[in-house]
């Protein structure tokens, strides 16, 4: 979240900033006036305690009847405050509730645009393949290989389930164990965190409320399943103060995540856009000096995934219509899909500044005898299947329907080189 005291003292900086995100300004305009009776009530009480205070050494002096009378006024004195008190918490909760649903600020080089059509492309990498046939989008390709059930996915769960099935299950936990051994040389450090979710977790991160009707929530257990990893590997330090030395802190982990996906949407057949999908995540606390550094270096992580499948693709700046609400600046990473001619997200690279650390409460002290200070905070995915599985898939095809496995992954198959009906 923000810092209360830049949006009382810039309270207009805010609202270009809402405007800009084509975000509604009411969160903040209900902020500024529950703000202001919250610190004219403060205030309030103040002066009436520091009464109360004058008061009661008169008290310990006087006698009889005035005695009396002073004690009688200082009670109406102490139920005004009381009451005050209940109206301050009222309004704190009025408050929070509004610092939770007023987005970060884009950095100065974030474009402002109002969508997806607004964004740059900063560069392309790798030249899109020449086929002498007509490529095959990666559905026709898993039917005719049979290595992704779609239907009898839909008769476990529903709709927007699969299941990845021999030669495409292994293609997949290839995959997996690429990403994870290329993030352990670029010096992360590992994890296996839990796929539950508590409502402290997702607010820390800034899923929930914004886009807690895109999540599948468990109401008896007032849990949510994993939206991304992002979350419960951010959340490992929640509520932490860290020593200087301790930064940066690398971390990374696989697992899977759940969207209900909210809206319609043109990707409704074969695995672009489902509702259940395995991720690797990266997860960066970093000192704030050297935050938007480490971002360009963060992209890097996630391209040398892609440099080294030797897939097309493309790096974007988002806009500010179309950038995550809790990042101040972000990179899209897309790779490109023959056979259905479109470029495909695999990977979000995002600074969130010290949004996140200030709604999870992740600290470091600068020096033992300074105050605490908020870390800063970025994440990418390295990379997100199963789009990276069609862009193998519709990449790598060949005429005859069999797909040529990816020079790097044959060790984690086997040594296989070609996957084939």
């Amino acid at each position: 979240m923000l810092d209360i005291n830049l949006i009382r003292q810039n309270p207009e900086r805010i609202r270009i900033m809402l405007r800009n995100r084509n975000k509604d300004e009411s969160a903040l305009n209900k902020f500024l006036d529950a703000d202001s009776k919250w610190r004219t009530l403060i205030n309030e009480n103040n002066r009436l305690r520091e009464i109360r205070n004058n008061v009661s050494i008169e008290i310990s002096k006087t006698m009889g009847e005035e005695k009396n009378s002073k004690i009688s006024d200082m009670r109406k004195v102490s139920d005004e405050i009381k009451l005050n008190n209940e109206k301050i918490t009222e309004l704190e909760n009025i408050r929070t509730d509004c610092l939770l649903n007023i987005p970060n600020i884009p950095h100065e080089s974030v474009p402002i645009g109002k969508d997806d059509t607004e964004n740059v492309v900063v560069y392309e990498v790798g030249k899109k393949k020449k086929f002498n046939f007509k490529p095959k989008e990666h559905w026709e390709l898993a039917e005719a290989l049979d290595i992704i059930e779609f239907e009898r996915g839909a008769k476990i769960t529903g709709s927007g389930f699969y299941v990845m099935k021999g030669d495409g299950a292994r293609l997949e936990r290839a995959l997996i164990n690429y990403f994870l051994d290329t993030h352990y040389k670029q010096g992360y450090t590992e994890l296996i965190v839990p796929g539950l979710i508590n409502k402290n977790a997702v607010i820390g991160t800034g899923q929930y409320p914004n886009l807690k009707d895109d999540m599948y929530y468990l109401e008896k257990d007032d849990m949510f399943l994993n939206p991304t990893a992002e979350v419960p590997i951010t959340n490992l330090l929640q509520n932490e103060i860290l020593e200087k030395e301790q930064l940066p802190i690398y971390y990374t982990a696989n697992l899977t995540s759940y969207r209900r996906e909210v809206g319609k949407h043109a990707d409704t057949r074969g695995i672009i856009r489902v509702h259940e999908f395995r991720k690797t995540e990266m997860v960066n606390f970093v000192l704030p000096e050297n935050s938007y550094e480490r971002l360009e270096e963060l992209r890097k992580n996630a391209e040398d995934i892609i440099n080294g499948l030797e897939l097309p693709y493309r790096v974007l700046l988002l806009c500010t219509g179309d950038m995550s609400f809790s990042c101040s600046k972000c990179y899209d990473l897309e790779t490109y899909a023959p056979g259905s001619n479109k470029w495909l997200e695999v990977s979000s690279c995002s600074n969130f500044t010290d949004f996140q650390a200030r709604r999870a409460k992740i600290k470091y002290r600068p020096k033992p005898h300074l105050k605490s200070e908020f870390i800063h905070t970025l994440n990418a995915s390295g990379l997100a299947l199963p789009r990276t599985i069609v862009s193998v898939m519709e990449n790598y095809q060949n005429e005859d329907g069999t797909i040529t496995i990816p020079e790097v992954l044959r060790s984690y198959m086997g040594g296989q080189e070609i996957i084939e009906g």
